[in-house]
């Protein structure tokens, strides 16, 4: 695919070329991957600067994003990716293998300083979602900063840096510039910008910024860090839609497999012709099963895996304080959503007061049925991300939904994130719905897609 790029992730790209030292604090969803590829790519292939990069990121992000993003865009397919993750065997490997840029996740960042100790290869380091490593007594903020001055070059990359408040801004700040602008230590960092606030004896439980410490700290790092409100001055597109590509492990996909096999089978034991609602019970298993969990006849369900979930937990991680509507198609997908979401204190949309607080900004993660937010709820007030767990067939629903925060009064760009089960009936789901096709045709065509290939085992 050609790349146009919008002129914010141009200014993102120079911005990455022309410091050694930097930081994009780009909202989600913005291009914070491809502007920082093609700024690797030049760096490497145009400047000679140079020669071996490390991404560290999520582990979902490590596994799928960086490879995805560089396969996707003409100008980037010829840089060569090594994924190392896996077992410590399987890590090794792939550091060995020949390439430019290495992705690993952050999990592993002590154990990859402690394997070449003092021989550390990359003169180049980009750490996707900056933020976290906003602890200076976490192992992988100390292991980054022992190798931090053989490193030539670091990029930090996030959506807001500093989520719960400007004291955690000094790990992340360190890690770019190595004390420069924040001073060298976070007990200087404190004294200077903040004073104690809640307190016992002498442990001090919170700080609080002096008056002007704000833009202060605005101004000591705004020459390396791309503002925090980009849309003050970046122009911006309306919505931007994102996919994440779910993978099943291997084990996974052959339960799938043989689960729509079964399905599939018994339904032309009795109905060689397929009708709607036989087509629409099987789409309903089928959907369940990619989600993570299915019904029985007694509407009990029963988890066949988490992916799905591991893949929301991320977006939200990355949303770093911010908002996020989450729309779900069944019950028990609600029910293991808020189990794994509890730490932000999901709130489901029920009612006026639901709505008042998102518009107010007290809820960062708000749960809605598609079928209970479709029509007139103005939600714009309160956020602009949203994230499908689950799709259905209807294109009305879908475009409503989204409606809710892409909408007159959003003065944010609207970021929508699809969770598609890579292999199941999700990729056919989202297809139909991108194309405007309508519901229960699109269903028909999709579920006789799927039949065919067993007509013959029948």
């Amino acid at each position: 695919m050609k790349y146009i790029p919008h002129p914010y992730q141009e200014f993102a790209t120079e911005h990455v070329i022309d410091n050694p030292e930097a930081g994009l604090f780009l909202d989600m969803g913005l291009g914070k991957t491809v502007s920082t590829l093609t700024a690797v790519d030049r760096l490497m292939n145009d400047y000679f600067e140079i020669s071996k990069v490390l991404v560290i990121a999520p582990k979902r992000v490590a596994e799928d994003t960086w490879t995805t993003e560089s396969a996707k865009w003409d100008h980037l397919k010829h840089l060569r990716l090594s994924v190392v993750l896996g077992s410590e065997r399987e890590r090794k490997e792939a550091l060995k293998a020949k390439a430019d840029i290495y992705v690993i996740n952050r999990e592993n960042v002590a154990w990859l300083v402690g394997y070449y100790q003092s021989a550390f290869p990359f003169d180049m380091i980009v750490i996707d979602e900056l933020s976290s490593f906003k602890s200076a007594k976490a192992i992988r903020f100390k292991s980054l900063r022992m190798i931090r001055p053989k490193v030539k070059r670091v990029v930090g990359l996030t959506g807001t840096p500093a989520p719960n408040g400007l004291i955690d801004l000094w790990p992340q700040m360190y890690l770019l510039d190595q004390g420069a602008r924040l001073g060298k230590t976070i007990s200087g960092y404190r004294e200077k910008y903040f004073t104690p606030g809640k307190r016992n004896s002498r442990v001090v439980f919170n700080y609080n910024l002096k008056t002007e410490s704000e833009r202060a700290i605005y101004d000591k790092i705004g020459d390396i860090c791309i503002s925090m409100k980009t849309e003050d001055y970046l122009s911006l597109p309306g919505r931007v839609n994102h996919t994440i590509e779910v993978k099943l492990p291997k084990t996974i996909q052959e339960k799938y497999d043989e689960f729509e096999k079964q399905q599939v089978l018994s339904i032309l034991e009795s109905d060689t012709d397929i009708s709607a609602v036989n087509a629409a019970a099987l789409s309903t298993k089928l959907r369940q099963f990619a989600n993570g969990a299915v019904y029985d006849a007694e509407k009990n369900y029963h988890v066949v895996h988490d992916e799905k979930l591991e893949a929301l937990e991320e977006v939200v991680e990355a949303a770093n304080g911010q908002p996020v509507l989450i729309f779900y198609s069944f019950k028990h997908d609600l029910e293991r959503i808020q189990k794994r979401l509890k730490g932000y204190k999901p709130r489901v949309l029920e009612g006026k007061s639901d709505i008042a607080d998102w518009n107010e900004g007290k809820i960062q993660v708000m749960l809605a049925h598609p079928a209970s937010a479709g029509h007139g709820l103005n939600l714009q007030a309160g956020g602009n991300i949203v994230v499908w767990f689950g799709l259905n067939w209807s294109l009305e629903l879908y475009q409503q939904a989204n409606a809710r925060l892409d909408r007159q009064g959003q003065i944010k760009p609207v970021i929508i994130y699809h969770l598609i089960t890579v292999s199941t009936i999700d990729q056919k789901v989202f297809l139909a719905l991108e194309g405007k096709a309508e519901g229960q045709d699109a269903l028909l065509n999709a579920v006789k897609a799927i039949i065919n290939k067993y007509k013959k085992v029948a």
